[in-house]
């Protein structure tokens, strides 16, 4: 694969998994491909004459977009870079901040972990160097309270938005780390000189205290009941999915889809090998769960998120099929591709009916939507 398509998991240093019959997905790899065509067309024309797409206090939108033009497995990567995504990296460019952050209106990681991904899908060497400052930003945010060097709060190791004065969460942690990952071979050649790197001892703490598996969580939350055991949650103090009493008068905060999927992925990028027992439990958790119309625990809420986020967790897990509760295994690029096609409306867009989380917002949602068709393609063997 060549470096410009940006593969999430390919660029990451990790094999994506081969079907046994690559043939089978043929057809509906041609239906996914006008699919983002036409998703990116409709994108293409929400640009501002400014270069950003949408609210301009949130590059986010802006980087989500470039990356899933970028990542066109349509686009002609022997021609020069269209008119509009020149446009849209100078604005993003435009954003950084002193500190190497590109954010506008606050959620400096949100946006710059977000933004460092597209510089990076746009395989360019001369915005290497902004890469390396936005990695450095990232790595800034890390949190580490109390003792140094001792993740003795339960935020330590995590990253949140860009405050410490709040709390880290799974959600920026894993955007994190996946930039980071994805922009790793920036800094390997040392023509920047020596770089920071992230704790990754911490951070893998961290992302065990979210969580639900007693064995390796050592908060007081943690639970191994069937509903809960291997899933993931917010952080070590919250979940969106709320909490649930326990038979043994034990409060659990309940595991969710798009949290899980996170979970997994980051410990995926954090090299946690496949036969630890937490990425075994996750899983298991998945299998339990799996469903392509809700995100398990939350309904509509954050849907599409929940399908971005498992069409990349399952491709860097070599996963070509889930095994179910039941035993039987279900093929999910099948599955996530079709309802993927099923929801684009006649326009080309996609759209939460449930706002949470922004999901109301076309761009947000079409972005996501086509990365994730995007992710699908570039896990089948050409």
């Amino acid at each position: 694969m060549k470096a410009t398509t940006a593969l999430v998991i390919l660029s990451a240093g990790l094999s994506a998994a081969a079907p046994e019959a690559p043939n089978r997905y043929e057809s509906l790899q041609q239906e996914m491909r006008q699919a983002i065509a036409r998703g990116n067309a409709w994108l293409k024309e929400q640009q501002k004459a400014t270069g950003q797409w949408d609210d301009e206090g949130l590059p986010a939108f802006t980087a989500l977009a470039l990356t899933a033009a970028s990542r066109d497995p349509n686009l002609d990567r022997k021609a020069a870079a269209p008119a509009h995504l020149e446009k849209g990296y100078t604005w993003l460019l435009a954003q950084q901040k002193e500190d190497g952050g590109i954010y506008n209106r606050g959620l400096s990681v949100y946006n710059t972990a977000t933004a460092l991904t597209a510089l990076m899908a746009a395989g360019r060497s001369d915005y290497e160097a902004a890469a390396v400052k936005a990695r450095k930003h990232l790595i800034d945010n890390q949190w580490d309270l109390g003792e140094k060097g001792k993740t003795d709060n339960p935020n330590d190791g995590g990253i949140g938005y860009g405050s410490k004065k709040d709390r880290s969460d799974l959600s920026n942690t894993y955007l994190a780390i996946e930039a980071l990952a994805l922009s790793k071979k920036v800094i390997e050649d040392g023509k920047f000189g020596t770089q920071p790197d992230l704790d990754w001892g911490a951070a893998i703490t961290f992302i065990s205290r979210c969580q639900n598996l007693e064995e390796t969580n050592d908060q007081e939350f943690a639970s191994s009941d069937p509903k809960n055991k291997g899933g993931f949650i917010y952080s070590p103090t919250e979940s969106k999915a709320g909490d649930e009493k326990l038979p043994n008068d034990r409060t659990a905060l309940r595991s969710y889809g798009s949290m899980s999927y996170a979970g997994l992925l980051s410990f995926i990028y954090a090299k946690v090998s496949a036969d630890d027992p937490r990425v075994v439990a996750v899983k298991e958790w998945l299998g339990k769960n799996y469903t392509v119309t809700e995100n398990p625990g939350m309904g509509p809420e954050g849907l599409y998120y929940y399908y971005q986020t498992m069409a990349k967790a399952l491709t860097a897990a070599n996963l070509n099929t889930l095994k179910l509760e039941n035993g039987t295994e279900v093929d999910w690029r099948n599955d996530l591709g079709k309802k993927l096609l099923s929801r684009q409306r006649e326009n080309g867009s996609w759209v939460n009916d449930d706002g949470r989380w922004m999901e109301s917002n076309p761009v947000l949602v079409t972005a996501y939507t086509v990365l994730a068709l995007e992710q699908l393609d570039a896990s089948i063997p050409k």
